[in-house]
């Protein structure tokens, strides 16, 4: 690579609280008619005041542990100006030279810690549905609590941009922070992007990327940019520092405007809401409610489970919760991991997970080789079923008739009627002539005469020692 390239990436989160930041309304806009979850505080009647939302302030406590992250006890608001149809009242409540959340990191799966500058709390503008000639505003979510989280200029690669867009949605559900819809914009990521040649002491001029709503368009945007910057720079021609847009269909970015600085939003302190002090103690027990994260699981597993099998699992919290309950960790998270999630209804199936009973006693009977692996799988998806969810696995292995038979008295009179049947003759001459290959036919034959209860293991070593 010619060019080293720099990232730095904004995230706006939707805090999970019933009501909106500064009004009491619905803060889930979700479904619901343009302008219904609105009031007179988020459309900016004159004389309306806000007043702050207490289980927003928690939320952003819960989101500073998650980022390893220092939690101010002094925060305050301020007026960030600039006009914008979808902001009726000409400016949004924000924070920022007193933000509640100060520095902290995110991990990634390979190690790398990405720095946290800062996060500050503020209010959602509202949304700007565009049309063939026009446009129409929806305040729906107009006030809406979010924080931004900040990171440093850490980041060196499409790949990393990714994961830690990936780990930050993570640790953020994981709190409870926000519900994490990445499609209706729960958290959407602006991503800031410069190259300088390979030596540089200066870092190049940016580009931001706004409102990307998935990983792989961030990665996809990253991968764009570099290759846009790059033949700019070749040409010996400037990169502009701007505002741009990504067309996920294109895979292209495009111009929007020329990008703003602070100054440019003449922040001033935001009158009417007090300053936030937080006791130590408040902060503590907020910090307390935050269960295990990705991290806590990646040490707790580390030793148990295959590195890829985990950062699969890691996307889905209920499942590293129910692994926290079991014993055979290994066997029970290959079924989740090759099984569950190759379900095309997977993601509803995770809403009534099997009991860890359940699924001890099935790796139980599958280590005991009561259960062939296909079996197991059988039984496995069973426990999903509305029908037989609530079974034992022995109950559901009944049911479907896959229990193996493993006595040995009863697997040798199989083998013994398959070795006198005359359709094996040529089969039997073929292994004492030194083919190896048609113990298999044999085993099948076996399989089928025990109508597939046989534990194929062990008919294939009764069959060994018989034709010895």
């Amino acid at each position: 690579m010619k060019y080293n390239i720099t990232i730095g990436i904004e995230c706006h989160v939707q805090l999970a609280t019933k009501t909106k930041l500064f009004s009491e309304v619905d803060n889930d806009a979700r479904d619901k008619d343009p302008n219904t979850c609105v009031s007179p505080v988020d459309y900016a009647l004159p004389g309306m005041l806000p007043r702050l939302n207490r289980e927003a302030i928690k939320l952003a406590i819960r989101a500073g542990k998650a980022m390893n992250a220092k939690i101010n006890s002094y925060s305050r608001f301020d007026r960030k100006h600039y006009y914008y149809p979808d902001l009726p009242k000409g400016y949004q409540i924000s924070q920022f030279y007193h933000p509640i959340i100060g520095k902290g990191f995110i991990t990634l799966p390979d190690g790398t810690k990405v720095r946290i500058e800062h996060a500050h709390m503020e209010e959602d503008a509202g949304k700007l549905n565009h049309y063939d000639t026009y446009s129409l505003v929806d305040l729906n979510r107009a006030g809406t609590p979010l924080i931004e989280i900040v990171s440093m200029p850490d980041i060196h690669s499409a790949k990393q941009a990714h994961d830690y867009c990936k780990e930050l949605w993570r640790a953020m559900t994981y709190a409870g922070v926000t519900i994490g819809d990445l499609f209706n914009g729960n958290m959407r990521f602006d991503v800031n992007i410069s190259l300088a040649p390979e030596g540089a002491k200066e870092l190049g001029k940016r580009a931001e990327i706004k409102n990307l709503n998935s990983f792989r368009s961030v990665e996809r945007a990253v991968e764009y940019e570099y290759e846009r910057q790059s033949k700019l720079l070749d040409k010996g021609e400037p990169v502009r520092q701007e505002t741009r847009g990504w067309n996920d269909a294109t895979g292209k970015t495009t111009f929007q405007r020329s990008k703003e600085e602070a100054q440019d939003y003449r922040y001033m302190p935001e009158p009417d809401i007090p300053p936030v002090k937080l006791s130590e103690e408040f902060i503590s027990e907020e910090m307390a409610k935050v269960p295990l994260l990705p991290q806590d699981y990646r040490e707790k597993f580390s030793g148990s489970l295959p590195a890829d099998t985990l950062e699969v699992l890691l996307d889905y919290q209920p499942l590293m919760e129910k692994l926290s309950e079991v014993k055979d960790i290994k066997r029970i998270a290959n079924w989740f991991a090759s099984v569950l999630l190759a379900e095309e209804k997977s993601y509803e199936m995770l809403n009534d997970l099997p009991s860890a009973e359940q699924l001890n006693e099935l790796a139980e009977m599958t280590e005991k080789q009561e259960l062939s692996s296909t079996g197991a799988k059988e039984v496995f998806l069973k426990f999903f079923d509305p029908q037989m969810g609530k079974k034992s696995a022995r109950d559901i292995a009944k049911e479907l008739n896959v229990i193996q038979e493993n006595d040995t008295g009863a697997l040798e009179a199989i083998v013994d009627q398959v070795l006198a049947d005359r359709a094996c003759a040529q089969a039997i001459a073929d292994f004492k002539a030194g083919s190896e290959k048609v113990i298999g036919f044999l085993v099948g034959q076996v399989m089928k005469a025990s109508q597939g209860k046989a534990n194929p293991g062990a008919a294939q070593q009764i069959l060994r020692q018989k034709l010895q």
